[in-house]
């Protein structure tokens, strides 16, 4: 039997201050990133030539630049607000297919077991034994990085996490007696997984697709720091700390500014994510 959808969770969840804080904080940035245009004046990649000083050093915060400027003397807060675009488009982007194939092997592997479920999460198993970073920084460095690039490569190495949890749900769902029930009135399978197995999974996907969304800015801000991630002039707010950092002690804003935000976002996904857990979950409550 299909479960109806829970009512009353935004109405909880809005009664939880940090989460509160986690869905201002995304707000926040999302409004930056979509009214980026109209927040700056400048382009995320001019130049200005009052934006060093005579001696060629960054500019720090002050009335015409808000959060200073950077090595080459573009506005620091105008490429933070489209380097928010970036961390979010990868962010969504990439959970979204690592929500996708985590879901898809894990639903399969719990759901028929047998050869098919071994060999599925053997694999899984595998992909989980080397570091994530590690994986990330041999793929991108394969490919030649670009937005959707860099997201297609957190994708392929955050799927795992979600596959394990989905799997370990699907198989106890389906050892379940009513699904048993349909299997004896002939119930064929994509009927037993889209009507009754799915959407009791739905509650952990979502709790997971959200917490899955801060790994993934983290990952994505590592990656471009690293110079393998999203390449300039892209704003990204890792390539911002990487293009800057040789000014760490001269210009700390540099680095303070992008780092903060990257810091700020992820806190913020991880917030709202805790909450749904304990909201649509509460037996999974304080787990990580």
């Amino acid at each position: 039997m299909p479960v109806k959808p829970r009512a009353g969770v935004w109405r909880r969840l809005v009664k939880r201050r940090l989460a509160v804080l986690g869905l201002v904080i995304v707000a926040i940035v999302l409004a930056g990133a979509i009214l980026a245009p109209w927040l700056t004046v400048y382009d995320p990649n001019e130049q200005m030539f009052d934006g060093l000083t005579l001696e060629g050093s960054p500019l720090p915060p002050g009335a015409k630049f808000w959060l200073g400027t950077d090595l080459l003397g573009r506005d620091l807060l105008t490429r933070i607000l489209y380097g928010a675009r970036t961390s979010l488009i990868i962010g969504i982007a990439a959970n979204g297919v690592a929500l996708l194939i985590g879901t898809l092997v894990g639903v399969t592997a719990g759901y028929f077991r047998g050869w098919i479920g071994s060999a599925l999460m053997r694999f899984t198993d595998l992909m989980m034994a080397f570091p994530a970073l590690l994986l990330a920084i041999c793929l991108a460095a394969v490919f030649e990085p670009s937005l959707w690039i860099v997201a297609l490569v957190i994708a392929l190495v955050n799927w795992v996490q979600t596959a394990r949890v989905i799997y370990t749900e699907t198989s106890s769902l389906a050892e379940r007696e009513f699904i048993d029930a349909e299997r004896t009135i002939g119930a064929g399978a994509p009927r037993i997984l889209f009507r009754h197995i799915l959407p009791h999974l739905l509650p952990t996907i979502i709790v997971w697709g959200t917490l899955g969304i801060s790994t993934t800015v983290l990952l994505e801000a590592t990656l471009s720091f690293l110079g393998i991630g999203v390449q300039p002039p892209t704003a990204s707010w890792g390539n911002i700390i990487f293009e800057n950092q040789t000014y760490f002690q001269a210009a700390p804003w540099l680095v303070f500014f992008p780092g903060a935000a990257i810091l700020a976002l992820a806190l913020a996904f991880n917030l709202i994510g805790d909450a749904l857990r304990d909201i649509l979950d509460p037996t999974q409550r304080g787990r990580a």
